[in-house]
């Protein structure tokens, strides 16, 4: 059986994560297994599942805490567990060290996926990523990304424009997030959602990326149109507090909806009639293909790939943007439901099984 050893912050439900655990969940795990190393004191929302599929979960302190430590004890894992298949999973440059560490630890086919299109830092820290994207060419044997925004911000448009690029789409199984009428009315008795009213939905980390101070604004400019309408939000952050208090300040308590943490994504989108998101910079967003999937018209920010549309049902409104503009963006496509966007999947490659064998055949090629 051949293993890969994935390097990344956490495995908590973000993006990457989730998208990793997709994968996971596909390949043939009688001849391929997928072990994963993080960061201590981290979310780790997947571990369960993790070792439930014959994986393992190894924790190490972050380069950050302890550079050192970190270094060391990478470098014994991959080493001790004669790892030769290694991806790490980034936005930022910086670790390309894991892979180097990896290839000295005696690995021998090192791959990287970019997990977003901005990485946020200090003006500093993003001139250091610019210096360091280059050594990715010296120890990345493949380079993944799920768009080409992604692709750009870590390895550069050269890496693109020569080919030197897999672009690995975040793929779904599509029948888990098609659209379920029978899921609707059951989701929407327990969340106590009438047939009438008109229920927005957003699906993130909250988070500055997530941008949830702009959603409530343009939520509650759409609401003083549509009394009948309320939001829903799943997900958590240590941003949480302040969007809770920014809504209660607003009167909008009895109509934004906080669900946490969920599992059951999938059946929360047939509930929706809509999809909003107003992120800052998204890689490739996982939930706006789930919600494609299941038919809903999404709205979201100009700043995200246009690679994201590959049903027709993105819209895309401008960051800066008046929220009037997002909410007449909303009025205009809430609601208008698409009964199967199937074969806009397939045309385009988002289909999990194929996205697996992709994936199988670059991160354990042979040399």
């Amino acid at each position: 059986m051949k293993r890969l050893l994935c390097i990344l912050s956490n495995m908590n439900a973000g993006g990457a994560e989730t998208f990793l655990m997709k994968l996971y969940r596909t390949i043939d795990r009688n001849h391929y297994q997928m072990d994963f190393c993080i960061n201590l004191y981290e979310e780790n929302f997947y571990e369960d599942e993790i070792k439930s599929l014959g994986g393992r979960v190894f924790k190490i302190p972050s380069r950050k805490e302890d550079f050192k430590e970190h270094n060391k004890r990478l470098t014994a894992i991959v080493r001790d567990n004669s790892y030769k298949y290694v991806l790490s999973v980034s936005a930022i440059s910086t670790c390309f060290i894991d892979l180097k560490l990896a290839k000295k630890a005696g690995a021998e086919v090192c791959s990287v996926r970019s997990s977003n299109s901005s990485i946020g830092l200090s003006i500093k820290a993003t001139a250091i990523h610019f210096l360091f994207r280059l050594l990715y060419m010296k120890y990345a044997d493949v380079m993944f990304a799920p768009s080409d925004l992604a692709a750009i911000s870590l390895f550069g448009k050269k890496s693109v424009n020569s080919g030197k690029v897999v672009f690995l789409h975040n793929a779904i199984n599509y029948d888990k997030f098609k659209f379920n009428p029978e899921d609707r009315v059951k989701q929407r008795l327990l969340l106590h959602i009438s047939d009438d009213c008109m229920l927005i939905g957003h699906v993130g980390r909250f988070n500055t990326q997530k941008n949830h101070e702009k959603l409530i604004d343009i939520f509650y400019t759409y609401h003083q149109t549509n009394l009948k309408s309320k939001l829903l939000l799943v997900g958590i952050g240590n941003l949480q507090e302040t969007i809770k208090n920014k809504v209660e300040r607003l009167n909008l308590s009895d109509d934004v909806v906080f669900l946490g943490l969920r599992n059951d994504v999938n059946l929360l989108l047939s509930a929706m009639d809509i999809f909003v998101m107003p992120s800052f910079y998204e890689g490739m967003p996982n939930v706006v293909i789930e919600a494609q999937a299941n038919g809903l018209p999404c709205v979201i920010s100009d700043t995200i790939t246009r690679e994201a549309n590959i049903t027709g049902l993105v819209k895309f409104a401008p960051l800066n943007g008046d929220d009037s503009i997002w909410a007449s963006y909303i009025s205009e496509n809430i609601g208008k439901r698409v009964a199967d966007t199937y074969q806009k999947f397939r045309d385009n490659n988002y289909l999990i099984e194929d996205a697996a064998k992709l994936f199988v055949t670059n991160v354990f090629k042979k040399r």
